[in-house]
């Protein structure tokens, strides 16, 4: 089996624990040589501020190569684009952009007054700039605001077409969710990679919780096997065993690039990592510390 390349979400820490906990992912995931580590931006724009930090700390102290979550919401264009220049002053030029959630739990987004309407303007805007590598998300399964998948595979034909070099996608929880999608944004004329966005199990509550909001499809076997484990006391191994396969799947299938969603707990991702034959980078560690 062929070895992926891989990169690694983190959110931005809230408390001084929370610091310690990113940097101890980030040393734990660093010698595994990621294309990126990408830094998430909270709802509203919330975590503005420590987004920068983090992902300028991180990538000065790491030398890794770090994408910054950017989104619209709640900030007007001239806010918009005046973070997205503080992150390439830190010298953080990759960016993955979002429209970003509704704000203040509302149902739907609403755009600023003077700000951008949609991830494709805020997409534009960034690349005519000509400063950024814009990276972008993507549904594997239909969007909870979009009209049907095929309307959900048209906006992200937009969105590559308005300038990005890259997708990542929702996680999921079985490959052909994946593979499917794939072949349909061929299908539509998408020719950037999509990278699937893979998150290992740490908690089937909290996981389940986090699927049933973004609208992931919850198999029915999956509901049983967690079950099943949790009785027994094998979730953290099933857990591992599920998301190795799922990965292997993939590779199978000719996925040559993995971005896992860390929550800022490293074991599992690693764990994981190193059952698909990913360990330390023949060009040694990078000490982050």
């Amino acid at each position: 089996m062929p070895t992926p390349l891989v990169s690694f979400e983190v959110f931005p820490p809230r408390s001084i624990d929370a610091s310690f906990k990113l940097w101890d992912t980030a040393q734990a995931l660093a010698p595994l040589d990621p294309r990126f580590f990408s830094v998430t931006y909270g709802a509203g724009g919330s975590t503005r501020d420590l987004t920068h930090d983090a992902a300028y700390t991180l990538h000065k102290t790491s030398g890794l190569p770090v994408a910054a979550h950017l989104t619209c919401v709640g900030a007007s264009k001239a806010e918009t684009m005046a973070t997205a220049q503080r992150f390439a002053k830190a010298g953080v030029t990759d960016l993955v952009a979002l429209r970003g959630d509704p704000q203040d739990g509302a149902d739907r987004f609403e755009a600023h007054p003077d700000g951008f309407a949609n991830s494709v303007d805020l997409i534009e805007a960034l690349a005519a700039s000509g400063q950024f590598t814009l990276r972008v998300g993507a549904y594997p399964e239909k969007h909870p605001e979009a009209a049907s998948q095929q309307d959900n595979i048209n906006w992200l034909k937009a969105k590559i077409d308005a300038g990005a070099c890259e997708a990542i996608t929702q996680f999921f929880f079985e490959a052909e969710t994946f593979l499917r999608f794939r072949d349909d944004c061929v299908k539509a004329g998408i020719d950037a990679p999509i990278t699937p966005g893979i998150l290992p199990i740490t908690n089937w509550k909290s996981a389940r919780n986090f699927a049933e909001r973004c609208a992931t499809s919850i198999p029915a076997w999956l509901d049983q096997a967690f079950e099943a484990a949790l009785r027994d006391d094998r979730h953290d191994l099933l857990a591992k065993a599920l998301c190795t396969e799922l990965c292997s799947d993939l590779v199978d299938e000719g996925v040559e690039t993995l971005h896992f969603y860390t929550l800022n707990r490293p074991e599992l991702t690693r764990e994981i990592c190193h059952a698909l034959g990913i360990t330390q980078a023949v060009t040694g560690v990078r000490d982050v510390a």
